[in-house]
């Protein structure tokens, strides 16, 4: 074999060596494509706004399929996830639905029934009250006798008349009306519905309170704080002397 047929046959070699690196780099920037663009798995948007601890429903979600390689192990596949649950912080339109965005409404125990009352939207809630949290409710009683008259009138008081209710819901805030039977001392500003969970004896105190009370205020109770003794749930001025 010449030179150059040697050449020949280097530059053959060369060639081939050049067409296999060449393959196996295509080979890789495919493979690499196809792990960017599929296979591809279920997943779902946000198609609106969502408030923190409202109702979740299908409709507020929009179907989208990403690539498995780049869904986040937290994110929801399946909208049975959120059957029954609520948003558990205010979430973004657009945002991928994730398991630690949702959370488990408050359940009632054994003994327990659901009421719901309408409380003043600023002095009752104020923003801070959410589900699953615990409250005292406190009504105050004015001292107007029979038929708004002073005529055996009582004092004014103040009364925790239930501890520790949990609250379950809580509604949109609307305007209140006032009807014919309320007092003119019960002011008609913005009301919020809210739900608690109550034995049959508190739930009647409460309703007993949304009918009769000049007003129903909520009090948020921290974790782990001690029930009010009987003797301190009624506040009088005159006992305050």
């Amino acid at each position: 074999m010449n030179s150059r047929q040697r050449r020949g046959v280097l530059l053959l070699a060369l060639s081939v060596l050049c067409a296999a690196a060449a393959f196996f780099g295509v080979l890789t920037v495919v493979n690499d494509v196809d792990s960017k663009v599929g296979p591809q798995t279920t997943a779902y948007e946000l198609n609106q706004d969502i408030a923190a601890y409202q109702a979740l429903s299908p409709g507020q979600f929009t179907k989208v399929s990403i690539p498995s390689r780049w869904l986040p192990s937290t994110a929801v596949t399946s909208l049975a996830a959120v059957s029954g649950k609520i948003a558990a912080t205010p979430l973004t339109k657009g945002s991928l639905l994730q398991t630690d965005m949702v959370s488990g409404r408050p359940r009632l125990k054994a003994g327990e029934q659901e009421i719901a009352i309408m409380v003043d939207a600023e002095t009752g809630v104020a923003g801070t009250i959410e589900p699953g949290d615990q409250v005292n409710i406190f009504a105050t009683f004015g001292g107007a006798g029979v038929n708004g008259t002073t005529a055996g009138a009582q004092t004014p008081q103040s009364r925790i008349i239930v501890t520790g209710a949990q609250v379950l819901d809580i509604g949109k805030i609307t305007q209140a009306s006032q009807t014919s039977d309320q007092s003119d001392a019960r002011d008609t500003g913005r009301e919020v519905p809210i739900t608690f969970a109550l034995d049959t004896e508190d739930a009647q105190r409460v309703a007993y309170a949304e009918s009769f009370a000049t007003r129903v205020r909520l009090a948020l109770v921290a974790p782990g704080s001690p029930a009010i003794p009987k003797a301190q749930r009624t506040y009088t001025l005159n006992g305050d002397r």
